[in-house]
């Protein structure tokens, strides 16, 4: 047996795998010289996904299946020695891209199923094993054991609520401002920067039925099908000990990454400044366009990814809880670390431990409620754009479609004037004074919106805020 078309340290497992599943399964192995074309080349990662595919084609040139019973399906899967069909990684975006190109029937492992029936117009067929699948290709009973559609299911609500968090008013508004309006967030001081990151997917819009599905697409890719947050938007906190290929993703695996798997949803970058200067500047990249490019390997593979970043840092590189030895130098050099990021993060607000003060903050439903209620004012504010959220929506249109007030816009003019505000940070501010002001229920930002964005933007909650 021949493989042409797979990559060369995979042929030989791959016919091992095949004869030995087909012996196995009680068929006959062809007394004939096979050879087999795979065009295109199928990537390494997903070559083990075309061993059931590559068995029934071999089979059906041998003649023991009818070769029209196979055409206009495809059929995923990887083989075990013993003729059992193993589950894959990535048959979500497999099965998606199966429908797109007109191939609605798809054969797959059982345990994949309910994670394929999830593609809209996809017809799927679970399978055990491949005399199983055999014998109804001879008898032409393929189609009879479908599985039934089923959309991404929602997940309970997160037992993390706003409430749990003391004090903080400041950080706490900045969050609800953040959720609203899709901005990225920093968090600079020693206190409940971690609890209040956690909490903010439970603050945030669910996600739409086609969001959902490019989360759990994305998850599936990973090989994390069991983890995938249903319509609740995901959040990733990655460890600053991660390798680039584990935070970005890898060509040779095909798997995505940490910053990927925060797509729609959060991404928590905790102790922000012990990240390596590497890792910062290529997050600029996903910030920017919403996706990850790795190249390698004479490719270059994409991975969507966009998200809310929430930084924290401490003031200073001391552990926690014990003495600070530093000078202001030594402080600021440990923050300048964060400098290729900091520019393109709209909101900032200090953190620190406080006593509870007489009863509970809101809870995360009442913020919620505010959120889902200001992103909708953006919505129909954006309809007809391909914008949803203020975060993303270009300078130019802010100042010729979406003007705020005349005496907000020059107020934080003369800001710029005065080296308050550098020219570049003015629409930033101004996005975020929109998303105050659809908060509050407002036609459009005013002076005290302008005011309190500027606030936000600096981190000083002496005035801003509520």
């Amino acid at each position: 047996m021949h493989l042409i078309g797979l990559p060369e340290l995979s042929v030989w497992p791959a016919r091992a795998r095949i004869r030995a599943a087909i012996l196995n399964s009680g068929t006959d192995w062809p007394d004939a010289r096979i050879t087999v074309s795979v065009s295109p080349t199928i990537p390494r990662a997903f070559e083990t996904a075309a061993d059931l595919a590559l068995a029934l084609v071999t089979l059906a040139a041998a003649g023991v299946i009818p070769p029209e019973r196979i055409a206009g399906r495809v059929f995923l899967g990887e083989l075990g020695l013993d003729g059992r069909i193993c589950p894959i990684r990535g048959i979500l975006a497999a099965v998606g891209a199966a429908v797109q190109a007109g191939m609605r029937t798809v054969v797959v492992p059982a345990e994949c199923a309910p994670e394929a029936a999830q593609v809209p117009g996809a017809v799927v067929i679970p399978v055990t094993r491949l005399a199983e699948v055999v014998d109804r290709l001879q008898a032409a009973t393929l189609d009879g054991a479908r599985y039934r559609a089923v959309g991404p299911s929602a997940c309970p609500a997160s037992s993390l609520d706003l409430a749990e968090v003391p004090g903080n008013e400041a950080a706490r508004r900045a969050l609800e401002v953040c959720a609203a309006g899709g901005h990225h967030l920093f968090l600079l001081g020693d206190g409940p920067a971690t609890m209040l990151a956690e909490r903010l997917p439970g603050i945030l819009p669910p996600l739409d039925p086609g969001a959902a599905r490019e989360v759990a697409e994305i998850y599936s890719l990973a090989g994390r099908s069991d983890q995938a947050p249903g319509t609740s938007p995901p959040i990733s906190a990655p460890h600053h000990t991660s390798t680039p290929a584990t935070l970005f993703g890898s060509v040779a695996g095909n798997r995505p990454g940490a910053v990927s798997l925060a797509h729609r949803g959060v991404l928590h970058l905790a102790d922000a400044p012990e990240f390596s200067r590497q890792v910062l500047d290529a997050l600029r990249g996903p910030m920017g366009n919403g996706e990850v490019r790795v190249a390698g390997l004479g490719r270059t593979v994409r991975y969507p990814a966009r998200f809310m970043l929430v930084l924290d840092a401490r003031p200073c590189a001391c552990p926690e809880g014990g003495d600070c030895i530093c000078t202001p130098v030594t402080r600021r050099r440990y923050l300048d670390r964060l400098v290729p990021l900091l520019p393109r993060v709209s909101v900032r607000a200090p953190v620190a431990w406080e006593a509870r003060r007489e009863g509970a903050g809101e809870s995360s439903a009442v913020v919620a409620a505010r959120v889902a209620a200001a992103r909708e004012r953006a919505a129909d504010r954006l309809a007809g754009t391909p914008w949803r959220t203020n975060a993303v929506v270009p300078a130019l249109e802010l100042r010729t479609r979406f003007p705020a007030e005349p005496a907000a816009v020059e107020l934080l003019r003369s800001t710029v004037q005065t080296g308050q505000l550098t020219s570049e940070a003015l629409p930033q501010v101004l996005r975020v004074a929109w998303t105050v002001a659809d908060l509050r229920g407002a036609d459009r930002p005013t002076v005290e919106d302008a005011v309190e964005a500027l606030h936000l933007w600096t981190g000083d909650s002496s005035d801003g805020g509520r």
